[in-house]
């Protein structure tokens, strides 16, 4: 069984930061979202892994390299415009030949791993399983219609008026008889090939479509809010580590790591937190749920809920919450303004200035 990893699209909804960054590589407790979607697949038992890449190819390349670190040997097929995940796995054919495979975005985050799924498709063997989970907004996602006994009738990509709340996930799973199915579909009314029309033929050709309801965590890292909450989540199970240089004035509180040569002086640090390698936080307070990433200054400022990235410094800003500053960010106090009063008083007035 091999895996097709989805690393091409652009990220609109996380600009500025996808503008001069892979939206799979924000970390999450100081770790790319790719990479955990990388090592889920190696748990699984898959080692040949194919990593769709587009105009971020360059730094998805240099990030994951060969995959030994993962240990996953990576093919990376090139996709020149983002048409659609149907069109993903038409231009990676020739690397999937006649193998069973799953297909993971880059972007979505499952705590749990997909073992469980994999060991069962291999079973088992429909022609297609995908995940569904319940949503507040399914308008927003993929949705799937279901039958009293629980069996794919209908898919639908992005509704107005859904059918129901069940979401697909962003992992699917397949046999070779998919590839009739994405070469059998026409473009969306956004000009891509979708998935979930390719599933839908399958499921009108009278093929085996299974899905599995599943109520453990998913996220699509998609967006701001999103990202911090999966960043809370991975957090939550952070352990308590010191390899850095904590100063007797700083107060360490809860599960907080803190990574090689990070100095903390004059500070109040709560858990779960991380503080990355070689960041100096002086004079500060990191509150729960920070990833403060490599390389970081962080001094007579306040933070909390949020993520920071590579070589970006805090200064003398009393409160930042619930966000997600890129990398070499210089995040000072704006100047104040010159304060002054101008009169023009008659003879014997009486005036009250409060300064």
């Amino acid at each position: 069984m091999k895996a097709l990893v989805l690393s091409g699209g652009a990220g609109t909804r996380l600009r500025p930061i996808t503008h001069t960054s892979a939206k799979q590589l924000v970390p999450v407790a100081n770790k790319p979202v790719l990479f955990y979607g990388l090592e889920a697949i190696a748990d699984a038992g898959i080692t040949e892994v194919g990593v769709i890449v587009g105009d971020t190819a360059e730094e998805i390349q240099e990030a994951v390299g060969d995959g030994s670190r993962f240990g996953v040997k990576v093919t990376y097929i090139p996709q020149e415009k983002p048409l659609g995940l149907a069109h993903a796995v038409i231009i990676a054919r020739e690397f999937l030949g006649e193998d069973d495979f799953v297909m993971y975005l880059g972007d979505n985050f499952i705590v749990g791993g997909i073992t469980g799924l994999v060991d069962a498709f291999r079973t088992e063997r429909p022609d297609a399983q995908i995940l569904l989970t319940k949503v507040p907004n399914p308008t927003s996602f993929g949705v799937a219609e279901l039958d009293g006994e629980g069996r794919v009738v209908g898919l639908e990509e992005k509704p107005e008026n859904p059918k129901s709340d069940l979401a697909l996930v962003g992992v699917y799973l397949f046999t070779p008889a998919v590839h009739e199915a994405v070469r059998a579909i026409q473009p969306s009314g956004r000009g891509e090939l979708e998935i979930t029309h390719a599933i839908q033929w399958l499921i009108d050709q009278q093929r085996d479509v299974r899905s599995t309801t599943i109520s453990g965590y998913w996220k699509d890292t998609g967006n701001v809010t999103d990202m911090l909450e999966v960043n809370r989540s991975v957090l939550e199970s952070v352990e308590a580590v010191n390899e850095g240089t904590v100063d007797e004035s700083s107060e360490i509180i809860g599960r907080v790591r803190i990574e090689a040569g990070a100095e903390i002086s004059r500070s109040r640090i709560i858990g779960p937190a991380v503080i990355g390698a070689g960041t100096v936080i002086s004079d500060a307070y990191v509150g729960p749920f920070t990833s403060v990433s490599e390389g970081c200054r962080i001094e007579d400022s306040e933070i909390e809920y949020s993520i920071v990235l590579r070589g970006s410094s805090i200064t003398g800003v009393r409160r930042v919450e619930a966000s997600l500053i890129g990398r070499d960010v210089e995040v000072t106090p704006a100047p104040r303004n010159p304060s002054a009063h101008r009169l023009v008083l008659g003879d014997h007035s009486k005036v009250q200035i409060s300064s």
